[in-house]
């Protein structure tokens, strides 16, 4: 008798989860608040200006007066995919950059994290980590399977960061898009539900006051605690 053809598991009970909401996300570190341009375009402005290199891997870009940025932002706020937030770093009191949730497909339960774009003085901090801790809590809690981040080849610290939030790396997509007239090949990677508990725990400890010393600084590393819930590193980092 020939051997039954394989077939991938059944979802029992499967329930489509539901599309992100207009709700802030409040977290120990950072707020998230559904992005608008009377609220946060002229504060976000201030962040990015003279910072040209913030956009370089962003689809648009660089604004270079308050009142562009602002009718960008008025543009694409009310858009349900991608659905911008503001991010809002409560160390130092100050709104520093903007991230998505994309891709919304429920469906199939799988969304994405991108048009991240952090200023020079939210990127490294706690704050800014967190934020992407409260998507990604956000996405599973809600009922997601799949949480994926995608970016520019090219872009080696986003690369580290999705890696560093234990992210696996699943390959590169060769000339997969073209922006602002230039090739992009991007690198994919991606958490599945299976792997959040593991991840969960990790962003727990590491957020945790007890794991900074007094000026801020980490005693343990966040990529080091999410290692062992990556099923594939990315090998462009070693």
């Amino acid at each position: 008798m020939a051997d039954a053809r394989p077939l991938g598991t059944v979802l029992e009970n499967w329930t489509p989860p539901p599309v992100p909401s207009k709700d802030v996300i409040e977290g120990r570190y950072a707020r998230l608040e559904p992005l608008n341009a009377e609220k946060h375009a002229a504060l976000l402005f201030r962040a990015y200006e003279g910072q040209d290199a913030v956009w370089d891997y962003l689809p648009y870009g660089p604004f270079h007066s308050a009142a562009a940025y602002h009718r960008w932002v008025r543009s694409i706020a009310e858009q349900p995919d991608p659905f911008f937030y503001a991010i809002y770093d409560k160390d130092s009191g100050a709104w520093g950059g903007v991230a998505t949730l994309m891709r919304i497909q429920p469906e199939v339960g799988s969304i994405e994290t991108g048009h991240i774009n952090l200023s020079p003085q939210l990127q490294g901090t706690r704050a800014a980590t967190e934020a992407f801790v409260l998507l990604m809590k956000w996405a599973f809690e809600a009922g997601y399977r799949r949480f994926e981040w995608k970016c520019d080849a090219l872009n080696k610290p986003s690369r580290r960061a999705a890696q560093r939030l234990g992210l696996s790396y699943e390959g590169v997509f060769r000339q997969h898009v073209v922006v602002k007239g230039r090739n992009r090949d991007t690198a994919w990677f991606a958490a599945i539900d299976k792997d959040w508990p593991a991840l969960s725990t990790a962003y727990d400890v590491w957020l945790s006051p007890a794991n900074f010393d007094s000026d801020g600084r980490q005693i343990e590393r966040l990529g080091d605690m999410t290692q062992l819930a990556r099923v594939s590193d990315d090998p462009s980092l070693f």
